[in-house]
């Protein structure tokens, strides 16, 4: 095989046509260089050169080998480069599950801000349910998750399950109310006074629906759902056109309300929390345990 660097020495030789000139160039002893391109010669099995004392001229086999020689070292370069550039932007990925709604508790802003800081970490983003999440993270599939728990979830602590937590933020349970609803003026009302309304509420397979359904339980009723959606939005537009009330959490509710609705605490409180899950035994890469930090430090 040719030696791609000779290669590289013969070319800037057949342009200066001198050894001393060429060997400056390349930085290396005249001796030396004279060393390669005998080398190079009893490599291809052919002259390339036509020495005198003063001057070097290629061969006639020389002359044919030179825009090979170029081609060789031409590609040479564009591999090195193609290189560079695949360990400059191959960048080590971390897997993230998160709730379906990440803006309003700052998940989508504190993922924007680690990946500004941290350039040589990509993130990959999975929006999910809880035990989807926790099913993925079971499997490998996932690095780390955004969960929601709630009240007697969030009492049976991190010793019971396969996941370590990281708590991240909490939020409650609010009625959604249409502003000329009678209970509309009022700070909190007692669940059950709104035993009697059609409810608007979130998919039946959402973790908010079972969230709800255990709330209106504990208060004594079955809601009456006209309506399940995926989209929070839609609902609110609901309500605000008295289609019905709604139970969601506060703080998305209050980012998509906009005066379309009414919020009011319920009673009794059911609290969620949104925690970091991690896989309980497992190391997580430097570039996990990276994000972990940045996550503990908000």
């Amino acid at each position: 095989m040719v030696d791609i660097e000779k290669c590289r020495e013969y070319i800037v030789l057949a342009q200066t046509r001198n050894f001393l000139e060429a060997s400056e160039q390349l930085n290396i002893a005249q001796s030396s260089l004279s060393k390669h391109m005998k080398s190079l010669e009893a490599e291809l099995g052919v002259t390339l050169l036509d020495r005198t004392t003063r001057k070097v001229s290629l061969s006639a086999d020389g002359r044919v080998f030179l825009p090979y020689a170029e081609r060789l070292v031409r590609t040479a370069n564009e591999a090195r480069n193609a290189l560079a550039d695949q360990k400059r932007y191959k960048r080590r990925t971390v897997r993230i599950g998160s709730i379906p709604i990440m803006a309003p508790y700052g998940i989508t802003d504190l993922l924007s801000d680690f990946d500004q800081d941290t350039p040589g970490i990509r993130l990959k983003i999975t929006e999910g349910e809880p035990d989807l999440l926790k099913d993925q993270l079971r499997k490998g599939h996932l690095d780390l998750a955004f969960i929601r728990d709630w009240n007697h979830e969030i009492e049976q602590g991190d010793a019971e399950d396969d996941f370590i937590r990281i708590p991240y933020d909490t939020d409650q349970l609010v009625a959604v109310l249409p502003l000329t609803h009678p209970l509309a003026g009022l700070s909190q009302i007692d669940l059950a006074e709104i035993a009697h309304e059609e409810f608007l509420l979130l998919p039946e397979d959402s973790v908010m629906y079972k969230l709800i359904l255990d709330a209106c339980s504990t208060a004594g009723f079955v809601p009456r759902v006209v309506y399940s959606g995926s989209l929070a939005q839609n609902i609110i537009d609901l309500v605000s056109h008295e289609m019905g009330v709604s139970l969601l959490m506060r703080k998305p509710a209050a980012s998509l309300c906009a005066g379309k609705a009414v919020l009011v605490d319920v009673n009794p409180t059911f609290e969620t929390r949104i925690s970091c899950y991690y896989l309980r035994g497992t190391e997580p890469t430097p570039e996990t345990a990276a994000l972990l930090r940045h996550i503990a430090s908000r």
